[in-house]
């Protein structure tokens, strides 16, 4: 696919990201009618919690602590969100960046603009980032992270940081 091509592909998967994202807020009362046109320089990242100090988020839609919501997620170059699930349902569109996003019973996905992943409730998986890395990440519920060690046992932020990044989580038996 040519540099054209690949822009215009990327262009029109954030615009049909962007139409459902706006059927969504049409349904909630309190947002419907309201425009909203923002760029990342214009945005605050902040902190996320229970994130590694090198992942911060801006918030675009919703609330991430109490339903759904659309955040633009930035990794710095380096950065490592080890193995782990959340809650809800999770969509990741690549903005930018170098960087692998593994899946467990899954090929990894290698960050080009324009990747997606679906990321079902509980699905394990982790991020590298290569190169400063933005995401478009959208998720149905309230956000949660919980990070598992190679067993699939829940660990800490700090255990699970302290992991050896190659180190596949193993299949729970429920």
């Amino acid at each position: 696919m040519t540099g054209m091509a690949n822009r215009i592909g990327v262009l029109l998967l954030i615009l049909g990201l962007a139409a459902a994202a706006r059927e969504a807020r049409a349904a909630d009362e309190k947002d419907a009618g309201e425009m909203v046109a923002e760029t990342p320089r214009n945005l605050k990242f902040i902190q996320i919690p229970d994130m590694p100090a090198c992942a911060t988020g801006a918030i675009l839609r919703g609330d991430p602590r109490s339903g759904p919501a659309w955040v633009l997620l930035k990794l710095t170059s380096g950065c490592r969100v080890p193995w782990h699930w959340h809650t809800a349902n999770e969509d990741l569109v690549i903005v930018s960046g170098k960087g692998t996003l593994e899946m467990k019973d899954h090929p990894p996905l290698q960050f080009v603009p324009g990747a997606y992943a679906s990321l079902p409730n509980h699905h394990v998986h982790q991020a590298t980032c290569a190169q400063s890395c933005m995401f478009f990440s959208i998720a149905d519920a309230a956000y949660d992270i919980h990070y598992v060690d190679a067993k699939g046992d829940k660990i800490s932020l700090e255990k699970a940081l302290q992991q050896p990044p190659a180190a596949k989580p193993k299949k729970k038996k429920k």
